[in-house]
């Protein structure tokens, strides 16, 4: 009995010691970014300027790292696992992505949830497979090692490095990275996403204004208080951009259902994963903002089990992607693509504007 305590006590203390060497080394390589960074293209084709007036047609999607398609769930949505199965599933998944992509003719793309070197996608370089025209990458989700949160070690979601990427038609004379406030505190922070805005700025033709185009995902598992500081944050850069003339379309994954959704696609799983609740008031305060979502199609679905349209008991629909428009943005159609969930458990959003 003496031998077996000893025997166990060594075993605490070596998992004891391992866990706390983990968070060590986890806490030194901790991707910190700086409040503003500049980007570069991981792919520039086109030198074509916006003409003023112009009418464009853009697309939102949370791709979902081509690993949520609708045989998945998730584990953080009350599901069982973190990655797919094997390599040909994201493959699958990915090429419906550049299909659906490659079948519409959209002027600018916003994506989110991109994987450039993961294991739960395979090490698969997304942003690079899905870039054309003018592409910045901006990351937002950036760690060595996450483990899973359910059983800490066993079935890890391991190394990820994963982020926003934005692709235009037209000439970028720049674009940036924005950091967003991080709700977490240490050390959980070390494991968590570092959301950020990726701003475009495209020049019009003749003119000193810009179209600021910005792709956005706001926080997901926090209490709220980070998707509302987030939210304020947003608001007030579109506003000052607004202020100075400019353009301004803010599009994305918002983690927060767009006003007017909850009447639509009520909430029947209350013990799960809930998102936010976008309010008008949330808006700048200048006349002629808009949230633009279309509440015709659910843009994403609840990942506690595989998508099963026929078990409405257990199916959560949320409206939480689309847009915000400033004031001197027309907007002229807006429309969910009703792909089932096929590759993604985000549908894309179609906007289309015109250029006051």
């Amino acid at each position: 009995m003496k031998n077996f305590s000893k025997t166990l006590l060594i075993v605490v203390l070596v998992i004891l010691l391992g866990l706390a060497g983990l968070v060590g080394w986890l806490s030194m390589t901790e991707y910190i970014p700086d409040p503003i960074e500049e980007l570069e293209p991981i792919c520039y084709q086109s030198e074509t300027t916006l003409l003023p007036q112009s009418t464009l047609d853009l697309l939102s999607w949370n791709i979902g790292y081509a690993g949520l398609g609708a045989e998945q769930d998730f584990i953080m949505d009350g599901g069982q696992t973190v990655r797919p199965g094997d390599e040909a599933t994201v493959s699958r998944y990915l090429r419906g992505i550049q299909e659906t992509l490659q079948s519409g003719n959209y002027d600018m793309v916003l994506l989110q949830e991109v994987d450039v070197d993961c294991d739960r996608t395979y090490s698969t370089d997304e942003a690079m497979r899905l870039s054309s025209g003018n592409s910045y990458y901006a990351p937002n989700y950036v760690c060595p090692f996450v483990p899973n949160p359910e059983t800490i070690l066993y079935d890890p979601i391991g190394k990820v490095n994963s982020g926003l990427l934005t692709k235009a038609n037209f000439r970028i004379d720049s674009a940036e990275r924005i950091s967003l406030p991080c709700p977490f505190d240490w050390p959980l922070r070390i494991v968590n996403l570092k959301r950020c805005l990726l701003v475009s700025y495209l020049p019009i033709e003749g003119s000193e204004q810009k179209l600021v185009l910005v792709n956005l995902h706001l926080e997901a598992y926090d209490s709220g208080e980070g998707k509302i500081a987030q939210t304020k944050q947003l608001r007030d850069f579109i506003e000052s951009e607004y202020q100075k003339g400019n353009y301004v379309i803010a599009g994305g994954d918002f983690n927060q259902l767009f006003p007017r959704s909850l009447e639509h696609y009520p909430i029947i799983l209350p013990e799960l994963w809930q998102p936010g609740l976008l309010e008008d008031n949330q808006l700048p305060d200048e006349p002629g903002w808009l949230f633009v979502s279309d509440n015709r199609v659910p843009s994403c679905r609840l990942l506690n089990q595989p998508y099963d349209p026929a078990d409405t008991a257990n199916t959560q629909y949320y409206v939480i992607d689309g847009f915000i428009i400033s004031p001197n943005v027309q907007l002229e159609m807006v429309e969910t693509l009703n792909l089932g969930f096929t590759n993604s458990d985000h549908n894309p959003v179609h906007l289309r504007i015109s250029l006051r």
